[in-house]
Parts: structure tokens; sequence; C-alpha cells
């Protein structure tokens, strides 16, 4: 730490008013110092990695951070703010600021230095000593470490001393228990009788490192305070220790605090366990704790893995809505490469034997290796095959993405009765969600312990797939197969206007959040209309109209990039280029550098020029059986020349719109020239190596 922040890189009169203004101003230090190259293109960095999530903390903390090709070796500079800046936390504006810088390359400098500092700033007295520190130097001193002159000032434990711990080295890495519980023994401190209550504890963040490592703070900490014997393993970015699975076995519960999935989550299967967001184990250990125990003494026990957090939601509280749209969300990314093979498959051999290919006899019967129609009719059997597959597999990820593992079984199965009796798209939604149900009520239900071996196994498959199978069966699943008929009548007769409001709608959709759960929305309705052997008429202008308007956000960007680069900032310009070629495959997500750099101006061009092509789409009767492929599968378009025209109008509209908007802003504003403070207020672009935390 010594090496990373000097006196030159602390700032204790802050006085910046905004959090894109605090990182310039602490940028501008390691510019000074040759630790940054190029100032805007590492602000750009930063603030791509505030756009994932604020780095603001409790306790009047913000720790903006990033790696970054423009940064020459690990540093950390530090501001002092006494009017406060808001990072985004629950409590109020960030009084204490740390910008932290790791090369690119530097995964394990990165890791250290934001690790051992997160769990420093757990440390009330670490930060109340930084509050007081009265000059530059000794704030620096206090964070590298140093022994103060003449004294004594115990504040915290070195950051430099703990960085090693953070890292992956310490007991809290999971290695072997911490050494203020773990090394107690059996009745260190509560009788030769009596052995403390032992807790097992994973905690990981979308990014991996300064919330994992809080929240693995946080609890070490609670459980010291509540006698318990609690280890934690953290599953940071750069991969985790595992837990002796002696320490596992011997443990009476379990915790998780967590936003991703729990990795080789089933060591812990068995046992009481409360699972959490990682800000609950930040904000309300001690609660953790003692919920936990409390299960243990009522004997509740997770039969298998415990619900995932990043699929269903995971803070206590979040709404159900919230938690439905990460269900669905999951069956429909599990799906979304089985849509994209089999379609495309389906549709070269469409392309290269024509539509009565798909009367051909099966390639195990006929086959001719020279012949060009065998090859067509083995691509549409192998795309239909996968075709199968489509609503078994959302059915088993929705049901996975309530009750983890244990919903698989019952899912698959539901989804596949759903495909046998007809009931398409809204019978494998229906499958998943009363499978992923009827899993968590099993869990809950209180079993004797000699059972508890068996019930991810045998149990749990068993009791949930016979449920799931006679509801699907004899209850509901003729309404729902009846309810998906009529919906693909209602598709076969839109024609005129209807049709082109509803390409209008779809194209909005598709651009509302580029990629996100609308956007996915409109692609999974699409492709719910070509998902069979033989799709309709209407149901192929669908998935045109959805293809175009989504194509739409990057190839606009690009352009717009290319006749007023002026408006755009050097790094945006580079991204411009990239997204031509996204726009053309068809990869909405090539636009969200630019959205979330300015979302006012960018996200409804976007939303008009895709309303714009998606109904041209649909009033032109383009139609496409293949649901991916951009500009690849135009071969494969009825009506291409008009198809591309709806594009290129669309593409024309928002580009248009996005200079004229960037262009009154940047009249308003004084000639500003991009990269200015005001124009960074979310990130200019995607970083061009992925960003750690």
């Amino acid at each position: 730490m010594s090496e990373m922040i000097t006196a030159d890189l602390v700032d204790l009169d802050l006085s910046a008013d905004t959090k894109e203004a605090a990182a310039r101003a602490l940028a501008e230090r390691m510019v000074a110092q040759g630790r940054v190259t190029d100032l805007e293109g590492f602000l750009a960095d930063v603030a791509a990695r505030e756009a994932q999530m604020p780095t603001g903390l409790d306790g009047g903390i913000g720790i903006p951070h990033c790696r970054s090709e423009y940064v020459t070796e690990p540093s950390l500079a530090f501001g002092r703010s006494a009017e406060g800046v808001d990072f985004g936390a629950p409590d109020g504006p960030a009084d204490l600021i740390f910008l932290i810088a790791a090369p690119a390359g530097a995964d394990d400098a990165h890791l250290t230095i934001l690790s051992a500092l997160a769990r420093q700033l757990m440390n009330a007295e670490f930060t109340s000593a930084l509050r007081g520190a009265a000059d530059a130097e000794s704030a620096a001193a206090l964070i590298r470490g140093d022994e103060p002159e003449g004294g004594t000032d115990s504040a915290a434990t070195p950051v430099a001393a703990s960085a090693g711990a953070a890292a992956g080295s310490s007991p809290a890495d999971g290695s072997t228990p911490d050494s203020s519980t773990a090394d107690k023994g059996a009745g260190a401190d509560t009788g030769a009788d009596a052995q403390p209550f032992r807790i097992v504890a994973v905690t990981s963040c979308p990014t991996g490192i300064a919330h994992t490592y809080m929240a693995a703070e946080a609890l070490e900490n609670a459980g010291r305070d509540a006698g318990v014997e609690l280890v934690v393993e953290p599953q940071g970015s750069a991969g985790f220790t595992r837990l002796d699975p002696a320490v596992i076995a011997a443990a009476d519960a379990v915790i998780f605090a967590h936003d991703v999935p729990v990795r080789e989550k089933d060591r812990f299967a068995g046992k009481p366990t409360v699972d959490v967001g990682v800000k609950a184990g930040i904000n309300r250990p001690a609660e953790l704790i003692t919920e936990v125990r409390g299960k243990a003494e009522r004997g509740e026990v997770t039969g298998g893995s415990a619900p995932t957090p990043v699929e269903r939601g995971g803070e206590a509280g979040e709404g159900y809505g919230s938690m439905l749209r990460k269900w669905l969300m999951s069956g429909v990314s599990y799906m979304v490469p089985f849509v994209a093979a089999g379609g495309l498959l389906i549709a070269l051999g469409f392309a290269i034997g024509g539509y009565e290919i798909k009367s051909a006899p099966s390639v195990m019967q006929h086959f001719v290796w020279t012949q060009t129609d065998s090859w067509a009719a083995l691509m549409f059997q192998i795309g239909a095959v996968a075709f199968g597959f489509l609503v078994p597999v959302l059915a088993g990820y929705i049901a996975y993405g309530m009750a983890d593992r244990p919903g698989l079984v019952p899912g698959f199965v539901g989804g596949m009765i759903a495909s046998t009796i007809n009931a398409g798209f809204l019978g494998g939604l229906a499958a998943g969600l009363i499978a992923g149900g009827v899993v968590l009520a099993i869990q809950k239900v209180k079993i004797p312990k000699a059972v508890r071996g068996i019930m991810p196994v045998v149990v749990i498959p068993l009791i949930s797939t016979a449920i799931v199978g006679f509801l699907m069966f004899v209850v509901i699943g003729k309404p729902i197969a009846s309810a998906q008929k009529g919906m693909t009548d209602w598709l076969n007769g839109l024609s005129g206007s209807n049709a082109i409001l509803l390409g209008a709608l779809l194209g909005l959709m598709m651009c509302f959040d580029l990629g996100g759960p609308v956007n996915k929305v409109a692609y999974t309705f699409a492709t719910a209309g070509i998902a069979v052997s033989n799709p309709s008429d209407s149901a192929m202008k669908i998935m045109a109209a959805v293809m175009a308007a989504g194509m739409v956000p990057p190839l606009a960007m690009a352009l717009a990039t290319t006749v007023r680069g002026k408006l755009f900032t050097e790094t945006e310009r580079e991204n411009g280029k990239a997204a031509w070629v996204l726009g053309a495959s068809f990869i909405s997500e090539g636009a969200i550098p630019f959205a979330a750099a300015d979302p006012l101006r960018v996200i409804p061009s976007a939303m008009v020029g895709g309303a714009i092509t998606g109904s041209l789409s649909m009033a032109f009767g383009a139609t496409l059986r293949a649901p991916h492929g951009g500009i690849f599968v135009v071969p494969l378009i009825g009506h291409a020349f008009f198809y591309l025209i709806a594009i290129a109008v669309g593409m024309c509209v928002t580009a248009a719109l996005v200079v004229v908007l960037k262009g009154m802003r940047k009249q308003s504003a004084g000639g500003t020239a991009p990269g200015a403070p005001e124009d960074i207020a979310a990130p200019a672009a995607e970083p061009k190596q992925p960003v750690a935390a």
C-alpha cells in the first residue's frame, strides 16, 4: 500500500458537489502523478462501473473504482468532503471518498486493494481517524498503515497488512476458520462440556469485491459479538478458497448473503439456512445470526439448495412483481440459445431445400452425402429437435430460478407435458411457476433428520413431479391449451392497421431497455410464434418486425457518431465503430454505452426509430423464420429489400433525433466540450476490459 497512496493523492478539502466532479478531482491527482495516462478515458471507465451499481456505502463512504487500460499502476486517492457527495448510499451523502484505480489486467492487485479497504471501512475507529486527520500526509499514512510519529494511534488495522487477507490468504476466505473463533476449540470459552454454535457463511455480489468482503467482515464481527463460531467463504471475482468440508459438516447452520448464485451450493444442503442479499449481510448481520439460530432450534432445514437471489430477487421485502420478473427472465435466458440454434438451422434448411423440406423423410432412413436436399433435411430436423426443448427448458429454468436445482425435474417434466398437450409457451410459464412453488412449499416442511439426506435426490423430485404432472394433465392443461390456441388464432387474424400498431408496440419494447426485461418480453413473444415446425405468416411477420427494431439503436448510434462525431466523446466514437457490427448482428446491447451516458436523449430517440421500423416492417409484409442473425439472414427474409428500407428509415430517424437533442444540449451548456463534468453523469462507453467491481 505504501506505493499506492501518497500525500499528493489526498485532498482533505474536496469541494466537488457531484460524484462525477469528485471522481474527476481525484483522478486529476492521479494524472499529475503519472498513474493515469488518459483522464477522460479513465473517467469513462469509472462512470461505467458506477452505472452497474452505486458505490456509496452506509456510514458516509464512497468508493468509486474500476480497472482501466489508462492506469499505469494500482493506485488509491482519498478525498474528504465537508458538504458530502451523493454516491447512492441509503443513509445519505459520503464525506469520505476513495478512488481506486488498477491496470486493466491487474486482477490480483485490484482485488487486494478493494477488498482490504472494504474490510477496513467496517471499522468505525478507522473512519473516525480519517475524519480527524489534520493533514494529507497523516491521512495517507493512516491508510497505508504507517506507524504515526510519537505514537500510538491504533485506530485501525493497516490496510496494507490486511490486504493479503482480503485477497484470499486470510481465514475469511475460507481456507481455515477465523482464528478468533475456530481456534478456540470445543468449549474454549464456553465450558468443557459445551460447544459454541457454529455457522458457515458465503458472501458474494455481482462485482465480487467490495460488498462481498464488507458482508464477510460484518458477519465475522457480529459472530464474535454473539459468541458463535462463524467462518465466511467470500466468493469474489478472482475466485475463492473453499471452506474445509469438515468445517461445513460440523456447522450447525448456514448464512448465504449473495446477489449472484452461490458456487457449489450443494455442499451446504441439509442444514438450517438463511438466504438473503449481500446488503443484508452488511446492514443486519446480527439479525441474520439470530434468525438462523432460531431455525436451528426449530429444526428447520433446507433439503436442497435454497433459492438463488440473482434470479428471484434476494433482498428481504422485495416485491412479488420484481421476483416474478426475475424468475421469468431466468427461464428466458436459458431458452434463448435453443431458439437461436434451432431457428437458424430450420431457416437454413428452408433456404437450401425450400419449405417442402419439412415433409422430407428422416435422415436416418435417407441421407445422400452429395444431395443438397439431404443436407437441408438434416438442418431442418436438427433444428426441429432443438425447438422441441424450448418449452421444457423455459419451464425448467423458471423453476430453477425459484428453487434452484430441486426445481429442475418438476419444471422440465411440466414443460414437456405442456408441449405434449399443445399448451405451448403459456403452459410452459404455468408449469415452471407451479413447479418452483411446489418445491419451495415442500422445503418448508419439517422432516426427520434421518430423511434429510435423500430429500433433494428422491423425495422432492418424486413428490413435486407427481403434483405438477397431475395439475398439468388434469386441472389446468386444457384451459391453457385453449388460451394458447386463441392467441394463435388472433395473431393469424391480424392485418392492416392492427398489424402496423402491433409492429410499432413491439418496436417500442425492443428499444426501451436494449436487451433488458421489456426487450426480452417482446423477443420471447416473437420467438414463441415461430417455435413450431409450421409457423403462421403473421408469426413470421412479428419476428421480422422485432429483429428489425432491435437492430436500430446500435446502428443509429454508429451513424450518429459518424456524421456528428464532435457531439460524442472519443471513447463513444470508438464504440460507434463497434456498434455497426453489433447492430448488423441484431445485438441491441451495442447501444447501451450511449444510453447509459445520455439516457434522456438516446432512449426516447431509439424508441421512436424502433416503433417506425416495426410498423414499416409489418406494413411491408416482411417475414422471418430465423429468430436471430441480423443482416446475415437477409436471404431468409421475405420482402428483404423493403425490410432493409424499414431498418434504414428507423436508423436515420433515431440518429437525427440524437444529433438534434445533443446539439441543443451543447448550445445550452455554452459549448462545453464532451467529456466535461456535465457530460459524464453516466458511463460514456463500455470499458475495454471487464469491470472488476
